[in-house]
Order: structure tokens, then C-alpha cells, then sequence
């Protein structure tokens, strides 16, 4: 999707805080730190761009919602792949999970057994209806392995990360929403389709052939959903916009 879009239009990728190559500190990695490191990133790069097109994937969708929520002026649309909190299977926080997790005495060699190749390919393979692709394999073994990579996924594991209620702040965002629904084993989308028939901001789009990860499995169909999409976006700024003369960049983050 990056290198796609990457000629058509200013692209950001970003690494939140305890993956990729950010920070991965011994630290409480909750919802709001990482509403704050999106919102710091587009009001602090993305200072004199237009409102951004974001999208997002999984669990990161909740926090691109909150972000959206707590600054609608900074957000033009957002994309919402296999969005969490749309399933009856909700991993709720528990601190006692955390705790256990997370205790320095054993907290690292348990991390280093959810992170083994056969881990990551067993977990992958529910995401994928056809084979896991294996750059992101590789990739999902070597950046679980730097220092300080446990820090963000047990809290993960415990539920920290999620909000309770996220469907009623998905139901309060203002902005266009594309969604492509999660049909892996981890637990389907099954509130989505109700939910968008009742907000008609939303809209929902199913790629044949795919589960939670249709950018992958299947590219151009993908590809077209989100060009489609983003172009009803510039349509209705055109229709909206005041000064005819002017022209704004777009930025998809």
C-alpha cells in the first residue's frame, strides 16, 4: 500500500511506540499514548498539510478512531482494516494477566515462547485465507526479537490496549469511514455490517478470497477500494471547498 500510494500522493508510515524501529522503553503502553503519539506526529510534521486520510489495521484502528475523536479537524477520512471491537470475542484488561505476564522473573522467556517462527506462522495463518506472506513472516520474527520488544505485546495480551466501548466512540466519529471487515479465526466482524447499515458515514467492503489481511492476499482489489474511495473524498472537497484556486495536499497516514 505504502509503495503504491507513494507516487500518487504524500505518504507517512509510522512505527508507534514499542514497535518497528520506535522506542520500546519499559513503560505503560495504554490507548493514550498512543492517540498522543498519532496526534503529536499530525499536528507536528503534518503542521501546514490539509486534513490527513488515515488507515489503519486491527487493533490500531481503535486508536486512530480516539485520535479522530479528539482532534475531527486534523482527519479527512480513515480506512479501517479488520477493525477490533466489532466481535462478541472481546479481550477484556486484566491487570492480574498483566502482572503474571509481565513478571521480571519469567516475563521474558514466556514472551520468547509466543515469539518463536512456529508461534508467528500459527498466528499469521488465522489472518490469512491462503498462504502467510513470507516477508512478513521474516519481518514479524526479527522485530519481535530486538531489545525491549516485549514491553508493548504484554500489554497487548492482557487486553490494556483495548477500549471498553469502542463501537459507541466508533458510532460518535464525524469523518468517512471505509471498512474491510475481519473474517479471521481470532473472532469475525459480526457487528460490522449492522453497524454500518445503521451509520451512513460508514461503508463496508469485503475482498473475496481474504480474512483480515486483504492488502496482502489481495493487493490490486484492495488498491481500488481505497483509490475509489479516497477520490469521493477529493470530490466532496471540491464541492466543499470555498476557493476554487487553491489546492491542497493530501496526506495518508
Amino acid at each position: 500500500m505504502f509503495e503504491y500510494f507513494r507516487g500518487r500522493r504524500p505518504v507517512f508510515a509510522l512505527d508507534l511506540p514499542g514497535f518497528g524501529f520506535s522506542e520500546r522503553a519499559d513503560r505503560a503502553y495504554l490507548p493514550d499514548l498512543y492517540v498522543e503519539a498519532i496526534l503529536e506526529f499530525v499536528e507536528g510534521e503534518l503542521a501546514n498539510s490539509a486534513p490527513v486520510d488515515v488507515a489503519a489495521l486491527s487493533l490500531s484502528c481503535e486508536f486512530a478512531a480516539l485520535a479522530s475523536l479528539e482532534q475531527p479537524e486534523l482527519f479527512r477520512s480513515l480506512v479501517f482494516i479488520a477493525p477490533t471491537g466489532f466481535s462478541a470475542n472481546t479481550l477484556a484488561a486484566s491487570e492480574r494477566v498483566y502482572r503474571a505476564a509481565s513478571f521480571p522473573i519469567w516475563s521474558q522467556a514466556f514472551y520468547d515462547l509466543l515469539v518463536t517462527r512456529r508461534s508467528i506462522r500459527y498466528f499469521l495463518q488465522k489472518a490469512f485465507a491462503g498462504p502467510v506472506d513470507p516477508e512478513l513472516e521474516e519481518y514479524d520474527y526479527l522485530t519481535a526479537h530486538q531489545p525491549g520488544a516485549r514491553h508493548a505485546p504484554l500489554h497487548f495480551i492482557s487486553g490494556r490496549l483495548f477500549t471498553p466501548g469502542i463501537r459507541d466512540l466508533y458510532a460518535a466519529m464525524p469523518q468517512p469511514v471505509l471498512a474491510f471487515p475481519d473474517l479471521s479465526d481470532y473472532g469475525p466482524s459480526e457487528f460490522l455490517p449492522r453497524f454500518t447499515r445503521e451509520h451512513p458515514n460508514w461503508s463496508m467492503e469485503f475482498i473475496d478470497g481474504t480474512k483480515a489481511m486483504p492488502h496482502f492476499e489481495r493487493t490490486a482489489e484492495t488498491l481500488a477500494e481505497l483509490e475509489s474511495f479516497f477520490q469521493s473524498q477529493d470530490r466532496n472537497a471540491d464541492v466543499l471547498r470555498l476557493d476554487p484556486g487553491s489546492v491542497s495536499a493530501r496526506d495518508t497516514i
